[in-house]
């Protein structure tokens, strides 16, 4: 199991880095990225405080992928601060997209399929079949959130994926103990976005280290 968007206390989250990875550790998960909200004035300092955690969750059995979340970065800036970021030792970039429950400015989603340092754009609303297109090509993966809000979108998100070619990831964009999914509730996100039982059992156990090499 893999969990590409997560927060702790680095940012908006409610745990310690390693109390969120002992705790889906314990529900099964091999691969969790820890992803704080970041803009050019932290990201810095969250991928060296996460490199300090590597050994324990080591320990836990769990792969833990060092990464950022780009937040309300303006869409000109996204580009270089993602590349800083894996300059940085960044394992994983995601960038927040355009849900529709935030005022995420215009042109994020763009900037975002558009750039070959970004993995994953999480929760990106009403994604045009353009971008997606684009996000294809450049091998960045588009969520599918249990997050309540950014859900909204999931159906549609699944749909312009799908037809654009385009991978798709599930995560829980957990900030609480609550937010944890289970592989059974991994499975009801992408089946409530319209995927069939195959399509979602494929992405549910995506290989990660196979996608973040391409």
């Amino acid at each position: 199991m893999y969990d590409l968007h997560t927060h702790t206390i680095l940012s908006d989250g409610e745990m310690l880095p390693i109390e969120l990875i002992r705790r889906m550790a314990v529900i099964g998960y091999t691969t969790v990225a820890i992803t704080d909200h970041a803009d050019p004035s932290n990201t810095g300092e969250i991928l060296a405080t996460l490199a300090k955690v590597r050994e324990s969750a080591h320990l836990y059995g769990v792969n833990l992928l060092c990464g950022v979340e780009l937040t309300h970065v303006p869409p000109a800036l996204i580009a270089d601060l993602a590349k800083s970021a894996k300059e940085q030792g960044a394992d994983i970039v995601v960038v927040h997209g355009e849900t529709t429950v935030e005022p995420v400015a215009p042109g994020t989603n763009l900037a975002a399929c558009g750039c070959r340092y970004v993995n994953v754009l999480a929760h990106p609303g009403l994604i045009t079949a353009e971008e997606a297109q684009l996000a294809a090509r450049n091998g960045i993966a588009l969520e599918l959130t249990s997050r309540g809000g950014h859900n909204r979108t999931n159906g549609h998100v699944a749909r312009v994926a799908r037809e654009a070619g385009c991978q798709l990831v599930v995560d829980s964009d957990a900030h609480a103990p609550h937010d944890i999914l289970n592989e059974q509730a991994k499975f009801i996100v992408a089946k409530g976005a319209g995927l069939t039982d195959a399509q979602c059992t494929e992405v549910i156990s995506l290989n990660i280290d196979q996608f973040l090499r391409s």
